[in-house]
């Protein structure tokens, strides 16, 4: 099975429809198969108390002013539709809420995800089930037990999934990846099993990701680590995601069959080196 890669825009656009637009082409240029957005309905995600309160950005002086400064319009979302089906690249988005959701129904993306902070959303996870797309289940910040209630809801559903092992700190400290829960947690549920990282480091994580097994990658990507946002530190800049994708798809040639075999360059070598003493 070939390795499914997602360049997890997120909210790293900052609002701005030219940004994310130049994040769309370095995911195509450097190989990756999908983009991922964020999705959400301010007012539904946040309660009013929060919203009002202080917070400082390039937005405004409130809460209310960040979060809506994040958000990209329906007319932004149509042109990147467009613009990825341009690029024969695929995309999806993370809804925060029911509304969300049903807004990115209109797309019939080709998938959906499950970012971490939603396993606790019991309404939305059998929404998503029921549209039986092929989904991803980020797994950070939650236990085996609600693992177990969330994978019941798409199994019900009869809805194909993938989880995704994820550590939700921003950025992660590589000491913290745990990343033998991989097969762990597809031994435990028998699905595939993907990994879904936020840590500052480009390649090693991921590398050994592959190595234990996982099927899908997800990493946030930024124009410039140094720009505004949570999510920049623990991103890829755009300039180096070309070495990514080929780094980490040259994982499954380099782990080979497992088969002992002589190859024929070996041969070769076992013609030239090889000492035979007989008793």
């Amino acid at each position: 099975m070939s390795l499914f890669l997602i360049a997890e825009i997120g909210i790293n656009h900052n609002g701005d429809l030219a940004i994310a637009k130049q994040l769309i082409d370095a995911a195509a240029d450097a190989g990756f198969n999908a983009v991922k957005f964020q999705k959400r309905t301010i007012d539904k995600v946040y309660t009013q108390e929060f919203l009002d309160a202080q917070r400082e950005s390039p937005w405004g002086s409130t809460q209310r002013a960040q979060k809506e400064g994040l958000e990209i319009t329906e007319k932004d979302y149509k042109e990147i539709d467009r613009y990825c089906k341009e690029k024969g690249l695929q995309w999806t988005a993370s809804a925060w809420d029911m509304d969300a959701q049903v807004f990115l129904q209109q797309f019939n993306c080709s998938f959906n995800k499950v970012a971490s902070p939603m396993l606790g959303h019991i309404p939305l996870l059998r929404l998503i089930a029921s549209e039986k797309k092929k989904t991803y289940i980020s797994t950070g910040m939650s236990t085996l037990e609600e693992l177990d209630e969330v994978v019941k809801i798409f199994k019900d559903a009869n809805c194909p999934f993938e989880l995704m092992h994820c550590n939700s700190t921003y950025p992660m400290k590589e000491e913290d990846a745990n990343l033998l829960c991989i097969p762990m947690l597809k031994n435990r549920y028998g699905v595939n099993v993907g990994y879904s990282g936020h840590e500052s480091s480009l390649i090693k994580v991921c590398i050994t990701a592959v190595t234990l097994g996982a099927t899908s990658l997800e990493r946030h990507i930024t124009l410039d680590r140094a720009m505004y946002g949570s999510d920049q530190a623990a991103s890829i800049e755009a300039h180096a995601l070309s070495d990514f994708v080929t780094s980490v798809r040259a994982i499954s040639e380099i782990m080979g069959t497992g088969i002992k075999s002589l190859s024929e360059a070996e041969l070769k070598s076992r013609e030239k080196l090889r000492i035979n003493v007989p008793e």
